[in-house]
């Protein structure tokens, strides 16, 4: 049947859109004054909006019910969230309702997982983070633990050299591993054999 003299149909209330007053988003219009989460209520933008199949949700509740779930799975950097958004009348337990005693899991989270794989330095033994980390010879290395295993001067990616899982300076590497004879290594003349 023709739409006579209207715009499309609103995708919260069903009335007509006319161009003055319409938003679109996922290929649906909405009014401005329309254009709300779904759970929250909150004003939506086009900075702000989340659509998920024919619904749209700000971005903190669409976290909320389809991101992913668990402590550290906040908003921001650092955040410790267990928020499930049932004052927001999201419903997001799957399965079976909530126990009185949290059960052990036998699947670890992404997170657990990441700790127990950091990266251990092959000089101290201890854990690598990326903000300490430094690569060489193929492996991760503390700042501080990336010296030389000779003389102990600290390394660069231009005076590092590795033998067999060690770092060494060039100089040491030269004196220690390089050819021996006139000209090499710092000799001035052929050691005599007796």
């Amino acid at each position: 049947m023709p739409n006579w003299g209207g715009g499309a149909k609103c995708g919260a209330c069903e009335k007509t859109v006319y161009h003055a007053e319409e938003i679109q988003c996922n290929g649906r219009s909405f009014h401005k004054t329309c254009f709300l989460c779904m759970a929250c209520r909150k004003a939506l933008d086009s900075t702000t909006v989340a659509a998920h199949e024919s619904e749209i949700y700000c971005k903190t509740c669409y976290g909320r019910k389809y991101g992913p779930k668990g402590i550290g799975f906040g908003q921001g950097a650092g955040c410790l969230s267990t928020d499930t958004g049932d004052h927001l009348g999201l419903n997001l337990q799957q399965g079976s309702p909530k126990s009185a005693h949290p059960s052990t899991t036998t699947n670890p989270s992404k997170f657990a997982k990441k700790m127990v794989d950091v990266d251990k330095c092959p000089r101290c033994g201890k854990s690598v983070y990326a903000a300490e980390k430094i690569m060489g010879g193929g492996k991760p290395w503390h700042k501080t633990c990336f010296r030389c295993a000779i003389c102990g001067k600290s390394l660069e990616s231009t005076n590092v050299t590795d033998k067999d899982g060690e770092l060494y300076c060039k100089v040491c590497y030269a004196k220690n591993f390089g050819p021996k004879g006139i000209g090499f290594g710092g000799l001035t003349q052929v050691e005599k054999k007796e």
